[in-house]
């Protein structure tokens, strides 16, 4: 399956990839950072983990945003979108507590995760330099799941609920990044 995408004048495939894992990663950081200040409240022992996962995804952010700069490259117009929906679905998730904050990532990272190889895949083929970015982020990004999912009690009902909505949501931003 080759990835789509609408490329401008100029742009190759590993641009817009770099550009969209780019903003992917703000929105990431903006739903750890509103989930985190709920955990305060709702699963202070998830804020430690919560840390970890930030200071992944604003490792992953700088990653991208170098790669950018090297290409030459401004940030995808769905920059700012990634960031308020992050924020929205952290602080959605973030108070109704340690479940839903597990669900969400799960649900995401899977996702993610699932984009990510396939976008591997296709730039190992035409840009060396963005697949060697993307292997750098992959196993941080596997790492939040496992951790997730190890959190989660089998059948939980946040899972239920949130796992779908959270991954349809994903795959519908990944595809509008991948067209603007």
């Amino acid at each position: 399956m080759a990835l789509a995408a609408r490329l401008k004048p100029g742009e190759t495939l590993g641009d817009r990839v770099m550009k969209v894992d780019h903003a992917g990663e703000l929105g990431a950081i903006c739903i750890y950072t509103a989930q985190k200040w709920l955990a305060h409240w709702r699963a202070p022992d998830m804020v430690p983990e919560l840390d970890g996962f930030l200071n992944h995804e604003r490792s992953h952010r700088s990653r991208f945003a170098a790669e950018l700069k090297a290409r030459g490259m401004s940030r995808c117009r769905s920059f700012h979108f990634c960031g308020i929906g992050g924020w929205l679905l952290g602080a959605a998730t973030g108070v109704l507590g340690r479940n839903a904050i597990a669900a969400t990532t799960v649900a995401i990272e899977r996702v993610v995760l699932a984009h990510m190889q396939q976008q591997l895949i296709e730039l190992e083929r035409c840009d060396v330099q963005a697949a060697d970015t993307l292997r750098c982020v992959i196993g941080e990004e596997q790492q939040h799941h496992d951790l997730s999912a190890a959190r989660l009690p089998d059948g939980s009902f946040w899972s239920k609920i949130i796992d779908p909505v959270v991954a349809l949501s994903t795959e519908c931003v990944i595809w509008l990044g991948m067209r603007l």
